[in-house]
């Protein structure tokens, strides 16, 4: 996320098409699905609105306290769910790194200037904005082994990184990133096609470039 504001904008882009196709998914599928699609574009239009370049919008302070609620409220609707498993308990994770993204990012947490936080999210440099190493560390774990996951199930079977994965090809027909209602990356229970799950690996691509930068 140093590269500038070319980087910030291909974020906000992939975040906002996800987003987008997210919630065309509300508009079918189980109510669990819908769901699942709805939490998803919540998640890809928060991210692209976080990513946005600090020379295009500076939001006001109290700005990262909206942030902090909403995805507040996100967790702990994500956490009624989550005793269902599949893709719910990944909801809840994210939505508690999106509200630890906005603490860490807000003025008094970052020091003076806390926007410059949201500035390297979107234009080049977030190393400015607080955080907690060991938190985020953890976090940064989890995306990494979350996007390898995810790759590795829109692999056809027989390659390396497929059976690294623990995908099959039944596996990527069926549900999309997960194949199956129990995977931590989603499966049938998040409604997941090839596309939907390349839209679920973006956002977890955009979430460890952004905890990248704290």
């Amino acid at each position: 996320m140093h590269g500038g504001a070319l980087a910030g904008w291909l974020m906000v882009a992939l975040c906002a098409v996800s987003g987008a196709y997210c919630l065309l998914r509300t508009r079918t599928g189980t109510p669990q699905e819908r769901r699942t699609a709805r939490s998803e574009a919540l998640m890809g239009f928060g991210m692209a609105a976080m990513a946005l370049p600090a020379a295009v919008l500076t939001p006001p302070e109290w700005a990262w306290a909206v942030y902090g609620v909403v995805f507040g409220a996100a967790a702990l609707r994500a956490l009624r769910w989550a005793r269902h498993g599949g893709h719910h308990l990944h909801h809840l994770v994210g939505s508690l790194a999106m509200v630890y993204m906005a603490v860490a990012m807000a003025p008094g947490v970052a020091g003076a200037g806390g926007h410059a936080g949201h500035g390297a999210a979107g234009g080049g440099g977030m190393g400015g904005a607080g955080g907690l190493p060991l938190l985020t560390e953890v976090l940064l774990v989890y995306y990494a082994l979350y996007v390898l996951r995810s790759a590795g199930h829109l692999i056809p079977a027989g390659t390396a990184v497929a059976g690294f994965a623990g995908g099959s090809a039944e596996g990527v027909v069926r549900g999309g990133v997960g194949g199956g209602p129990g995977g931590v990356p989603g499966g049938s229970a998040g409604g997941g096609t090839e596309l939907t799950a390349a839209c679920r690996l973006t956002m977890g691509l955009a979430m460890f470039a952004m905890l990248l930068t704290l």
